[in-house]
């Protein structure tokens, strides 16, 4: 990883002065790389960690318009570039991270909980239908953006409603009919930020569901690069076929552009090998996509969200 090659005009003081009931930490030309899994990438011009939804609405409410908003979780499936990302990123945390069993069999959690936690408080209270949440690597925002799922079930299966905050501060109760929900999309505004989500499930035993959990577990270690810096799946999976055959068919298991590498375990996934910059990651992905049209005739939509400056 090398260091970020640029530092952006420092606006956080303006934006500090504007807001004097802002209790979220707004931090300049702060670096990303660390906060992401591929361990790439360039500073926000200003990150903005809020302390809950009404600081969140808060800020946005006061907010220039003409300043972009970019908003990242996990980190799990997420390339920042190398020039970093102008404007604010926003991300969620202590905030937004608690996971509370309601009656009904049905699980609240904040945008910024782990998929994992909500999937083990599920099966710890004895509700089924949200151990697919294990299988995804990521956070509950994420999953509400791109209808995250796994191993048969997706969001929109099991989602009640979502809460989110629009670009004016505005706080939305969205129920699931609301989400515009098909495969790995999501119809809500770009500009609106998910804080919490509530879930359905099922009664169910405590100790199968942890089984069903488990299994899910050793498929993963069994068929995915998990221990390595990688992002998770990369393209979507075409209508009726399936990303990583196309990937396949089309020579590129193993390939390499620098220190980026398509995975010999499962080719729909990108690693860093150690020493790969975000560029050496999008020119893989964009090769792959160019020799996968070449063989097949078939265009790969991009899974993993990629934000910042391009070059």
């Amino acid at each position: 990883m090398r260091p970020f090659a640029m530092t952006f005009p420092d606006i956080s003081a303006d934006l500090k002065a504007a807001m004097p009931g802002l209790r979220g930490r707004l931090m300049e030309n702060q670096p990303l790389a660390e906060l992401t899994w591929f361990r790439v990438g360039g500073p926000a011009q200003v990150l903005f960690m809020p302390e809950d939804e009404a600081d969140l609405a808060y800020f946005l409410a006061r907010l220039p318009d003409q300043i972009p908003v970019t908003v990242i979780g996990l980190g799990s499936n997420l390339i920042v570039r190398d020039d970093g990302v102008p404007g604010v990123v926003i991300r969620l945390g202590r905030g937004f991270n608690a996971v509370e069993i309601e009656p009904g069999e049905r699980v609240r959690a904040g945008a910024a909980v782990p998929d994992l936690k909500v999937a083990r408080a599920a099966q710890e209270a004895g509700i089924s239908g949200l151990a697919f949440l294990r299988g995804i690597p990521g956070a509950i925002g994420g999953a509400l953006r791109m209808n995250g799922g796994a191993y048969g079930r997706e969001t929109k299966d099991a989602l009640v409603e979502a809460r989110a905050v629009d670009r004016q501060g505005r706080i939305h109760a969205l129920r699931n009919a609301d989400m515009g929900y098909t495969y790995r999309h999501c119809g809500v505004p770009a500009g609106y930020i998910f804080t919490e989500a509530l879930y359905q499930g099922e009664r169910g035993d405590p100790a199968v569901i942890a089984a069903e959990m488990d299994k899910i577990t050793e498929s993963r270690e069994a068929t995915q690069p998990i221990k390595s810096r990688t992002g998770g799946s990369t393209f979507k999976n075409p209508p009726g076929q399936k990303a990583w055959q196309l990937i396949d068919a089309a020579g590129c298991r193993g390939l390499k552009v620098g220190d980026a590498q398509v995975s010999e375990m499962h080719c729909n996934f990108l690693i860093n090998l150690g020493a790969a910059t975000a560029a050496d990651i999008e020119t893989l992905g964009e090769t792959v996509r160019k020799r996968v049209r070449e063989t097949s005739g078939v265009a790969l939509d991009w899974e993993i969200k990629r934000i910042g400056v391009i070059k």
